[in-house]
């Protein structure tokens, strides 16, 4: 099997490390090598977070390249719009549509940009957008964006669900169990 690139990219504290973990014990129990490399960035003080994650018959780099993402996992719009250089042609983005203010924006030295799923679409990019936030919110709790994210991936993948099923049960604290599967199948029939 050819290797695959996924990117997670969000703000620190959305759970893309989470997410990587999730996606790692899937692919290990599929059979596949995989390589997973995180980088933080400022992410305590809400900066960019971006962790790579590689499959295949055989892997020998954590890292991912530009115009090599065969998917980017957004989990706020701005991040899917900052990091589309790094999807290959071909290529998905899947994304949460909610907006998080970055600094500059919060002080007032520049705008959200507007219009982003539009202008990714309008290079010719395949980027399928949903509200991640208010399917968590559904599920019971915010922080559950990312396996709603999850849920979503999850349909560009020929694997069944019985095994993303077990890759939550064993990524997830029991007590949050039932809620993290209610995201992923929000995510998924979303």
């Amino acid at each position: 099997m050819e290797t695959k690139n996924i990117m997670i990219v969000g703000v620190g504290g959305q759970g893309s490390l989470l997410a990587s973990k999730l996606l790692g014990r899937l692919l290990l129990t599929r059979g596949h090598d995989i390589k997973v490399s995180e980088v933080h960035g400022m992410s305590q003080r809400g900066g960019s977070v971006v962790t790579y994650v590689r499959f295949g018959d055989k892997v020998y780099s954590p890292i991912i390249d530009k115009g090599q993402a065969d998917y980017i996992v957004s989990f706020e719009l701005l991040e899917a719009a900052r990091w589309t250089e790094y999807l290959k042609p071909g290529g998905t983005i899947v994304t949460n549509t909610q907006q998080i203010n970055p600094m500059p924006v919060i002080t007032g030295a520049a705008s959200y940009p507007e219009n982003l799923v539009a202008k990714m679409e309008a290079k010719g990019l395949n980027v399928d957008a949903i509200d991640a936030l208010k399917l968590a919110e559904e599920a019971g709790s915010a922080k559950a964006v990312n396996i709603v994210l999850m849920g979503r991936l999850s349909k560009c993948f020929d694997m069944p669900l019985e095994d993303w099923m077990t890759a939550i049960e064993h990524s997830v604290p029991e007590k949050f169990l039932e809620l993290n599967k209610k995201a992923f199948t929000l995510g998924r029939n979303a």
